[in-house]
């Protein structure tokens, strides 16, 4: 999809693949295109080019059979404030024609049940994102769109959230793609994760994809031996003072060196798999433009 204002392209060729029954996450720094990206998979903005598939289905053919079973909250939770929780859910599942009961159910799954008859303008930011997500979940939708749900929140309310989205995937089966800013919080939910960056996809595929391989490291006594003996087994490396760094080999092949390194008398320091952290990779990717990948 592509969408520009005027000669300005907000997202530029970004293809999404969202698998079924998983969370999503969906990074990038603030102005990326997350929220423009998430508003035209809704309807809600036309893309200026590009397509959107829903199960195989062209999105603008099966749009007034699609669009209902998507739930969203987008750019915060809307809502009537002089109402109280409850009376939002009786709204809103009266204007969609979903039964009563999902009212009640809306509010056990977001744990809002104690405070049903509060009026919405009470509520802390917290329960108003919590309202929001019951909500969203009127119609008993296969599809979450959450844009940035845990902004604002305490570090408590950051938990609880990601608990929430967590259960919804796990335990009701819905797809859920969320976006965020935060490394952190989309490490510890999704299974697949798209970076945007400067409105273009930059990565796509596993959360731990973004590590890449990894580096072997050997550190020990005397790394011009180790050095020698991997150019005798045909593997390229380099040393950096004590350390000795070479491509990711077989376990058998690393037994075979360590082994030996000490038949020759040369003390072993530590033999360990190094990869990047993720907050590198993410950095790398969207500070230095790091080249686009897709799994």
């Amino acid at each position: 999809m592509t969408k520009k204002y005027g000669a300005t392209s907000v997202v530029d060729g970004v293809s999404l693949e969202v698998p079924e029954g998983g969370i999503y996450g969906f990074l990038g720094p603030n102005g990326a295109g997350k929220s423009t990206t998430m508003k035209m998979l809704l309807g809600l903005i036309r893309p200026t080019a590009g397509r959107i598939e829903y199960m195989g289905q062209e999105f603008a053919q099966c749009r007034s059979t699609v669009l209902p079973s998507i739930g969203s909250l987008i750019e915060g939770p809307s809502y009537y404030p002089h109402l109280s929780g409850r009376e939002n859910l009786r709204l809103a599942a009266d204007a969609i024609g979903a039964p009563r009961s999902q009212v009640e159910q809306g509010l056990r799954a977001v744990e809002l049940e104690r405070h049903g008859e509060k009026k919405a303008s009470r509520y802390s930011l917290g329960m108003k994102q919590r309202l929001g997500i019951a909500l969203a979940l009127l119609g008993d939708p296969f599809l979450l769109m959450l844009d940035e749900p845990t902004n604002g929140l305490d570090p408590a309310g950051v938990v609880e959230m990601r608990q929430l989205i967590v259960s919804l995937a796990r335990e009701r089966g819905i797809t859920v793609v969320v976006s965020s800013h935060i490394l952190s919080e989309i490490e510890q939910m999704a299974d697949t994760v798209g970076i945007i960056c400067a409105g273009t996809l930059r990565f796509q595929g596993p959360l731990n994809g973004l590590r890449g391989q990894g580096v072997s490291v050997i550190r020990c006594a005397d790394p011009q031996l180790v050095s020698e003996m991997l150019k005798e087994r045909g593997i390229v490396n380099h040393v950096e003072g004590a350390e000795v760094r070479f491509p990711v080999v077989d376990d058998r092949v690393i037994a075979g060196l360590v082994r030996d390194l000490v038949n020759s008398g040369r003390d072993v320091y530590r033999v360990e798999c190094r990869q990047r952290s993720l907050e590198e990779a993410f950095l790398t990717i969207t500070e230095q433009g790091g080249v686009g990948v897709t799994a």
